[in-house]
C-alpha cells in the first residue's frame, strides 16, 4: 500500500480504521500487514461476523472443541449454548485483534488502536440489557484497547452514559440524526462529569467514538427524493449525507468547547470523536470514495469496508473538506423539507433497518451454528 493512510492521519488528524474483522486475517498476519499500512483500529459488527463465520471453514476447529466441552455437560445442545459459542468465537478474534492494535494503542497514548464490539443486536432497546452486556463484555475481554459499541437509540443513552461513568471505552453506534448525536454527546459529557466526582480517576483512560452512518442517508433520502421527481429534488440526489456529517462536525466542535468541557479536559478527558460508518459508496453513480474525501478533518475516525479503504488508497484525495462549504450543507440541510423528505422520518426508518439488520444477520449466524452443531454431534 502507499503512504496515503499514514499521511491522512499526520496531515489531517483523520484515523482510518478497518470496518472488518475474520478469523483469517489473524492467522494469515494480514491483519498485521493492514496495521502496517496505516489503519489505525478496527470496528465489527454482527454483519461482519455473520459473514467471517458462514462463510467459511476458519472457526470449525474451535466451534468443534466448544461442541465437545457442551456434550460433555447437562443439558448441552441448546441455542443457548451455541450463542454462548458464538461469543467464545468472537471473543478469541477481539483478543487476538487488540493484540494485533495494541501497538498503535500504546504509540498513540490511548488515542487509536481500538477495537469494536457490539453488544447482541437483540438488547438495542433494553437498557438495563445492554448495560449488563457491555459490561461483561469489558470485563471478558479484558483489554485496554477495547470499544463495546452500544447502539444509540434512545434506549442505549442511559448505558452510554453509565459505562463512560464507570471508565470504560464505548463506541455508540447506529447513529442517523443530529438530534440523537446531540444526545449521545451528552450522555459521554455526563458519564464523564460523573467519573470526575472520583478525584483519583483517570479521565484521559476512557475514549469513546461516536459512529455516524453515512451512506445509508443517501440511500433512504435520494428513495424519497425520485419519487417526489421534481427538478429541486432531484437536484439534492447525494448531497444529504454529507451535508448531515459536516453539521454533525460542526456539533461536535460546538460542544467540546466552552467552560463545561474545559473543566473535564483539564483533568484529562479526552474528545468523543464522531466516526463516519457507512462509508463504502452503494450508488454507482457516486464516486468510490465519496464518504471519505469528503469528511477528512482533525479529531475524526473513518472506519473503512475493505474495498473502500482500498479505493482510497489508491485514488482518494487527502484534504481538510469537513468543515468547508458549510454554508452549502445548511442549505442542502434546509431544502430537503421543502420538498417533502422529513430527515426525522429518515432517521427513525434508518434506525430501525439498522437494528433489524443486525439481529436478522445474527439471526441467521446463530441458526448456521445450530446446524453445524447438530452435525458434529451426530
Amino acid at each position: 500500500m502507499s503512504d496515503r493512510l499514514h499521511d491522512l492521519h499526520a496531515e489531517q488528524g483523520q484515523s482510518a480504521w478497518l470496518d472488518n474483522l475474520r478469523r483469517d486475517y489473524i492467522t494469515s498476519g494480514k491483519l498485521v500487514d493492514i496495521r502496517e499500512s496505516g489503519v489505525r483500529g478496527l470496528t465489527s459488527n454482527p454483519s461482519i461476523f455473520q459473514k467471517a463465520m458462514a462463510g467459511s471453514s476458519d472457526y470449525d476447529e474451535q466451534f468443534q472443541r466448544l461442541i465437545a466441552d457442551n456434550r460433555a455437560s447437562a443439558g448441552s445442545g441448546s441455542t443457548g449454548d451455541v450463542i454462548e459459542d458464538y461469543w467464545s468465537l468472537v471473543i478469541q478474534d477481539i483478543h487476538s485483534a487488540c493484540d494485533v492494535f495494541s501497538k498503535v494503542h500504546d504509540h498513540s497514548d490511548g488515542v487509536d488502536g481500538y477495537v469494536s464490539v457490539e453488544v447482541a443486536p437483540s438488547l438495542a432497546h433494553d437498557g438495563p440489557g445492554t448495560e449488563s452486556a457491555a459490561r461483561d463484555l469489558h470485563e471478558r475481554i479484558d483489554r485496554r484497547n477495547l470499544m463495546v459499541k452500544i447502539p444509540g437509540t434512545e434506549e442505549g443513552l442511559a448505558p452510554i452514559q453509565q459505562m463512560i461513568a464507570e471508565g470504560r471505552s464505548i463506541n455508540v453506534t447506529l447513529i442517523f440524526s443530529l438530534p440523537r448525536y446531540e444526545q449521545v454527546i451528552e450522555a459521554y459529557i455526563a458519564g464523564l462529569e460523573q467519573l470526575a466526582q472520583d478525584p483519583d480517576a483517570d479521565l484521559s483512560k476512557v475514549a469513546s467514538v461516536a459512529s455516524f452512518f453515512i451512506s445509508r442517508v443517501d440511500v433512504e433520502v435520494d428513495k424519497r427524493l425520485e419519487a417526489q421527481g421534481s427538478d429541486e429534488a432531484l437536484a439534492l440526489r447525494g448531497k444529504a449525507a454529507v451535508a448531515q456529517g459536516k453539521l454533525a462536525y460542526k456539533l461536535f466542535t460546538e460542544k467540546f468547547a466552552g467552560e463545561r468541557w474545559e473543566t473535564l479536559a483539564a483533568r484529562g478527558a479526552r474528545v468523543q470523536r464522531p466516526l463516519w460508518a457507512s462509508t463504502g459508496a452503494k450508488n454507482p453513480a457516486y464516486s468510490d470514495v465519496l464518504y471519505v474525501d469528503e469528511l477528512i478533518g482533525p479529531d475524526t475516525v473513518n472506519t473503512l469496508p475493505d474495498a473502500t479503504l482500498d479505493a482510497f488508497v489508491d485514488h482518494g484525495t487527502i484534504a481538510r473538506r469537513v468543515d468547508a462549504d458549510v454554508d452549502d450543507a445548511e442549505a442542502v440541510w434546509a431544502a430537503l423539507p421543502t420538498v417533502g423528505v422529513d430527515m426525522d422520518d429518515v432517521a427513525a426508518v434508518l434506525e430501525r433497518e439498522g437494528v433489524e439488520s443486525f439481529a436478522t444477520a445474527f439471526d441467521e449466524l446463530i441458526e448456521t451454528l445450530e446446524a453445524k452443531a447438530a452435525d458434529l454431534r451426530n
